[in-house]
């Protein structure tokens, strides 16, 4: 797993068939010390990502076959959880 930031999200016309019904959203990985690291990508989300949201994403093709319910996917990165901002006190 590796942490990124959502700077956006993809609208698509056509889908693979196994995409139909996922959110697309642009994250921006992150480094060790929190700023940018790489260039930034797609990830499906199931979990109601907002921009500016640092997620957990991975690209365990196992893990996001299973969570798609099919075999057949194009996909690489989906998001696996949404990380809790520090609280401000």
């Amino acid at each position: 797993m590796n942490v990124a930031q959502v700077v956006g999200h993809a609208t698509s016309s056509v889908k693979h068939q196994a995409m139909q019904g996922w959110r697309l959203l642009v994250v921006q990985p992150l480094g060790q010390n929190g700023a940018f690291d790489g260039f930034p990508f797609l990830a499906i989300d199931n979990l109601g990502c907002s921009h500016g949201d640092q997620v957990l994403i991975t690209s365990d093709g196992k893990e996001v076959r299973t969570m798609m319910q099919s075999d057949q996917t194009p996909v690489r990165w989906a998001v696996m959880g949404i990380i809790d901002p520090p609280d401000s006190e």
